[in-house]
């Protein structure tokens, strides 16, 4: 059975300024009702180049610890590189269907091109295609999902994949400084050297209705940390004070989401990122989230010195800090989240 892309819908809508009863939100959802207009929000911005590494730690911690978002400049990766990133994906995206269809994905596995991604709540649908791929570790990489063409896409996301890991290295050992932990503990804690990094592209294409549609529903990310690049067309919102905003985009920075994971390590101190994506009536957007994931059997938990240190601080203060999530692995985790049960 043919699956109906969002690209071609977009293509049909056009010309008659009208949408998909499946792609208009309730109005609990619609972005022209429940944005808070008038205002970008500027979540914390972090520059990577501060020579005090004990700044960096703290605006991270307390960016993670209020925000669950921030965005980083100055991080190492090139302007070029993150432009040959976002040109080879683009490319992707306007080959031919037939081509696109030729890495679609199966029903035993995430990765691939398609459209739907999770149970549907009341059978509506994010206007958004997608790919997905795993970039590391060379164990975990399976190329028949990566795209042939455009003909630089495999090198262009192998050289992004090597320098990303300088990145997330540097942002789980100030993570686990921001929580009293010695460097390494963090990403040691989330599957060390097995940590899954998952490349996905979002396609938005140009929507007639932006008002009644979402790209993404609101969530939070699985992952223990999303590193985002976006292309400049404004679409990401994060939700603040019973409101939802647009989050400022600002060229070639990097936006750091705290995942759900991270939020279960740190026992609760570092919180997931509540977010979606609004899309535009006369311009593509595209993103390009990497996922850190720990390992499927990898079991994931509060770390238990965090939850011990709360012990030994608050004892006699009634206040003894205890494990506020379940340990269990990360594919039990994801099982249970995209069939919206219960954690």
């Amino acid at each position: 059975m043919e699956v109906e892309r969002v690209q071609a819908i977009a293509s049909l809508s056009k010309t008659l300024h009208t949408i998909p009863s499946e792609y208009i939100r309730s109005e609990k959802e619609q972005p022209a009702i429940t944005t808070f207009h008038g205002v970008v929000l500027e979540v914390p911005v972090i520059d990577l180049s501060e020579p005090n590494q004990d700044n960096i730690v703290k605006q991270i911690s307390e960016a993670s610890r209020d925000w669950g978002i921030f965005q980083v400049v100055n991080h190492g990766i090139t302007n070029e590189l993150i432009s040959k990133l976002q040109q080879v994906g683009k490319e992707f995206f306007e080959l031919p269907q037939e081509e696109r269809e030729k890495i679609a994905k199966t029903d035993d596995s995430i990765e691939g091109y398609g459209t739907k991604l999770q149970k549907e709540v009341e059978g509506k649908k994010g206007w958004v295609d997608h790919l997905f791929h795993k970039i590391w570790p060379p164990s975990a990489i399976n190329y028949q999902f990566w795209p042939k063409n455009p003909p630089s896409y495999r090198e262009t996301n192998e050289e992004y994949a090597e320098t990303l890991r300088g990145v997330s290295k540097k942002m789980f050992d100030y993570l686990s400084l921001g929580l009293g932990l010695e460097a390494g503990e963090l990403e040691k804690a989330a599957g060390g050297d097995d940590i899954v990094y998952l490349m996905k592209i979002n396609y938005y294409p140009p929507c007639p209705r932006p008002d009644l549609a979402l790209g993404v529903v609101a969530h939070t990310d699985m992952s223990i940390l999303t590193i985002l690049v976006p292309n400049e067309v404004q679409g990401l919102q994060v939700f603040r004070d019973d409101f939802w905003y647009d989050v400022k985009y600002i060229p070639n920075a990097l936006i750091i989401h705290i995942g759900d994971q991270a939020e279960i390590l740190s026992n609760g101190k570092y919180k997931s990122v509540f977010h979606r994506t609004t899309v535009n009536k006369e311009q593509t957007r595209m993103s390009w989230p990497v996922f850190l994931e720990p390992p499927p059997e990898h079991v994931v938990g509060p770390i238990p010195k965090l939850v011990n240190k709360g012990n030994e601080e608050n004892s006699g203060k009634g206040e003894e800090e205890t494990s506020k999530y379940k340990t269990k692995s990360y594919k039990d985790y994801v099982y249970c989240k995209l069939n919206k049960l219960p954690q």
